[in-house]
């Protein structure tokens, strides 16, 4: 059974939260707006965003338009094409030429409220995505202090408000809509691509092959339409993001940072990084089929895009803003949200003080004996933050393995209820499944029999 529409009431409160809370995210920012995005007191004030240093230095402020116009090769937009396209739309309608004050604040003004209305997306989607009786539970994205202190770092919320289409349009049973989102998601960024870890994992313990064709079929064709014409046009351009994501050193907040000092080169890290993630997809998917009850689509997502993130060569302080979500539908206790973001933010501050470290000694600039300080911030920020994911990450697992009545992916506190994104595999019968999980479950109910 279908969850009930969002009621006028349920869409009202939560705009309102949504359009507080990015009041705050302004405000978050206003020194920079005020005073300029400078080194390094945009760290300092921790206001620091992508957008008015690559409209300066990717030639936007300049009428080039990514993916289009030919550009010297460090004018070249390290993205993938969609967020060339946004990037690309919004310098287009702002008056005048060059990198002016006035038209850098601008670029980065019209960027925020895109992101803003993507934000308010994200929080209706993930309000019909859940259960009836937790919908209350979609204002924690609205008000999450993970999104306000982040959104307007760069363009990550377009991909994450186009992942929470994609799977909820998988759960309303219309797959083809699902991978097409998918695509489109994936050619702003990787995330919403693993979403499909999930719904295959779902298709084989049901056996339905079908939908899950349509799923990724519409989403191939959907990325390779958008991309095929810029990587015929402008091969370099669009080569430009794999091939700096392949090469680059592993970046803040890595777990391969402790491994810097080997000298290793960024290809090493990515064939260390993708192939510890692929054990992991393997694992869970192994974990999806064996568990005694079949995991929630929100389950499943939370723990690929986790291991992705953990063991990533780079967690950029707006990616909180891919968990956001999945986290608020996986794990329904409030308390464990709010402990999670708590690490999160510390780990947002401590980012920005060691930023604002590095780009002082590389103006010239000292911190005298402070810089000792920030330094260990910024290591207890990161043991922070991935302590808390794990933890999170953990429950999940945890929840899983236990009886059908205490697995929060269905509601905690309702019972064993349905999952509203299953799409088209909710209510069928699982006809592939490993026996392990199942196995001791059964020896549990015997025993207390």
């Amino acid at each position: 059974m279908r969850p009930a529409p969002l009621s006028a009431r349920t869409v009202l409160i939560l705009l309102t939260a949504t359009a507080f809370a990015a009041l705050l995210s302004v405000l978050a920012v206003q020194w920079c707006r005020i005073n300029g995005w400078t080194d390094p007191q945009q760290h300092l004030a921790m206001c620091y965003s992508d957008f008015p240093l690559l409209f300066a230095e990717r030639g936007l402020a300049d009428g080039a338009f990514p993916f289009i116009t030919p550009v010297a090769p460090e004018q070249t937009m390290e993205y993938p094409v969609l967020i060339g396209a946004v990037a690309g739309l919004i310098a287009a309608v702002i008056p005048g030429q060059g990198a002016a004050a006035e038209r850098i604040l601008a670029f980065h003004d019209l960027n925020h409220l895109a992101v803003i209305g993507c934000w308010a997306g994200l929080v209706l989607l993930t309000a019909a995505a859940l259960p009836t009786s937790r919908r209350r539970h979609a204002l924690l994205v609205a008000l999450a202090p993970g999104i306000i202190l982040t959104v307007s770092i760069n363009w990550d919320m377009w991909a994450v408000a186009l992942g929470a289409a994609a799977l909820l349009a998988w759960g309303r049973h219309r797959p083809v809509l699902a991978g097409v989102l998918i695509g489109l998601g994936t050619a702003m960024k990787l995330y919403p691509l693993l979403f499909l870890g999930a719904i295959i994992v779902l298709c084989l313990r049901t056996g339905k092959y079908r939908p899950l064709g349509g799923v990724v079929v519409s989403a191939a064709l959907s990325w390779l339409a958008v991309n095929l014409p810029f990587m015929l046009s402008q091969p370099q351009q669009w080569r430009l993001f794999y091939e700096f994501s392949s090469a680059r050193e592993p970046g803040f907040s890595s777990v391969w940072l402790a491994l810097a000092p080997t000298g290793w080169s960024g290809e090493t890290f990515s064939l260390l990084s993708n192939g510890l993630f692929l054990l992991c997809c393997i694992a869970i998917a192994w974990l999806g089929l064996a568990a005694p009850v079949r995991p929630s689509t929100a389950q499943l997502s939370l723990l690929i895009v986790g291991c992705f993130v953990l063991l990533g060569k780079v967690y950029s302080p707006q990616f909180v803003i891919w968990l956001v979500p999945l986290v608020v539908l996986a794990v329904p206790q409030v308390r464990v949200f709010l402990i999670w973001q708590a690490a999160e933010v510390f780990h947002w501050a401590s980012v920005w003080l060691i930023s604002a470290k590095i780009t002082a000694e590389a103006g010239g600039g000292d911190f005298g004996q402070g810089h000792y300080l920030f330094e260990t911030l910024y290591g207890l920020g990161i043991a922070a933050h991935m302590i808390a994911l794990i933890w999170v990450l953990g429950l999940v697992v945890r929840d899983m393995l236990r009886r059908p009545e205490w697995n929060s992916g269905r509601g905690s506190d309702q019972g064993s209820e349905p999952d509203p994104l299953a799409g088209p595999t909710a209510e069928q019968p699982d006809v592939f499944t490993l026996p392990g999980f199942r196995r001791r479950l059964a020896s549990q109910e015997a025993g207390r029999d």
